[in-house]
């Protein structure tokens, strides 16, 4: 099959310019909603609006969970792990020091990153019409066989 320079890839039964991924996980990541790019998302530091004040697309639905803070960790302790062994390369410092410096970086990255990430995951989600973002709500997606009993 031959494909063309102009096609696109697109995702389920989207439409074209219909919810544009990396548009909506910027919009997310910046912190604003991910339909209209106008209000915010968070309420507080990691509380998502209910509704965007701006267009009233509802955002109370999505399933962020755990999945922010498991991509933080990913990222930090790379990037943590890299400046530790870098830095004792060229400096021979104690464990203590060491402890000293990594620690407070860890933290300070881990909780800064905190919420740019669940917002580009919430983005990820609206874009993809998962969760009730796409106007049915959240359902087994097979049904199973009835079992049989006599097995």
């Amino acid at each position: 099959m031959k494909t063309s320079a102009t096609e696109e890839l697109h995702l389920a039964e989207m439409e074209d310019g219909d919810r544009p991924v990396m548009r909506s996980i910027k919009r997310g990541f910046l912190g604003r909603c991910p339909a209209c790019g106008d209000a915010r998302l968070f309420r507080a530091f990691i509380k998502s609006v209910d509704a965007c004040a701006a267009c009233g697309e509802r955002m109370d639905h999505h399933r962020a969970d755990d999945f922010p803070p498991y991509i933080v960790v990913t990222i930090v302790g790379h990037a943590v792990l890299a400046g530790y062994m870098m830095t004792d390369l060229v400096l021979p410092l104690s464990t203590w020091r060491h402890l000293a410096i990594w620690a407070p970086v860890t933290l300070a990255s881990s909780v800064a990153l905190l919420q740019p990430v669940k917002g580009a995951v919430i983005g990820l989600q609206w874009a993809l019409k998962m969760h009730g973002f796409g106007g049915k709500e959240d359902g087994p997606e097979d049904v199973l066989p009835a079992r049989d009993a006599s097995a």
